[in-house]
């Protein structure tokens, strides 16, 4: 594995582009001043990746975030998903368009399929190799594909998604997706590690936060990047935005990466891929 260094640094995608594995996601955060201050400061203290969608409704905050920060847009990696309503070839199409008018950029740098809506997802994903070969796309991917999503995805798939970003944190560990993921180059990313909050009403980190003198979120964190997954902790507080960057100077041992890995109970604190209905 490589080294986990610093808040610039990068996983090589099966196409070659690199993703920085620490970003910022903005779930949650209003489009108003509010998403605007969190993305111009984080980009200041040096994260490069920002995570939105357009179900989030934020799209234009986030575009104005990055367009009012002084940080060139080759610099940064810029994400979106396409959501469920948009699913299918032609509205993808459209779909993309609406994010890229709203962030106010020229291309992304990943664009993913939201959930495996069933009947659409394939044709969903034609949309994405499209762009992605008309170079609007730098990286297509997916999120919340369960094995089985994948298997049949990749049945038509020209190309192979580079990215599957999941629910991820001691509680659902799900090794043997992220072993799938690995083998067919599959970039796997997190997305809330911190349980949508519940982890800090947890204790299982208290012993690790005071051995490695960090905060449970860090602990967290840190293990998400030593595992090689991507990670994206979302927060609008300048406080928290920079706490959760400071992940780069301890590591974790192989007996504490054990040890959170079998924390693993199968536990979602979000919605399941086999089972959701919006």
């Amino acid at each position: 594995m490589k080294k986990i260094t610093n808040i610039k640094g990068t996983f090589k995608l099966h196409n070659g582009v690199e993703m920085p594995y620490l970003g910022l996601g903005t779930y949650q955060a209003d489009n108003e001043q509010e998403v605007v201050d969190a993305i111009k400061y984080a980009l200041e203290i040096g994260y490069r990746h920002i995570d939105t969608a357009a179900v989030y409704k934020n799209e234009e905050g986030v575009g104005r975030g990055i367009s009012e920060s002084a940080i060139s847009r080759n610099e940064l990696f810029v994400v979106s998903k396409v959501w469920n309503t948009d699913q299918g070839y032609d509205s993808t199409l459209k779909a993309f368009e609406d994010s890229l008018k709203r962030l106010n950029l020229d291309y992304l740098d990943l664009y993913l399929i939201h959930w495996p809506v069933s009947g659409q997802y394939k044709d969903t994903w034609r949309a994405l190799e499209k762009l992605y070969k008309e170079k609007r796309i730098r990286a297509i991917g997916v999120s919340n594909f369960m094995q089985h999503h994948l298997e049949d995805l990749l049945e038509i798939a020209e190309i192979v998604p580079m990215v599957n970003q999941m629910e991820f944190h001691p509680y659902l560990v799900q090794q043997g997706l992220i072993d799938f993921c690995n083998s067919k180059g599959i970039q796997y990313e997190a997305w809330s590690p911190f349980m949508q909050g519940k982890l800090f009403e947890l204790d299982f980190c208290n012993g690790l936060a005071k051995k490695y003198n960090k905060s449970a979120a860090q602990i967290i964190l840190r293990w998400n990047l030593q595992k090689g997954v991507v990670t994206i902790p979302k927060s609008v507080h300048e406080k928290r935005i920079k706490s959760n960057a400071a992940v780069f100077d301890f590591e974790l041992s192989k007996e504490d990466m054990v040890f959170l890995d079998g924390l693993d109970r199968g536990e979602r604190s979000g919605p399941d891929p086999d089972n959701f209905d919006f």
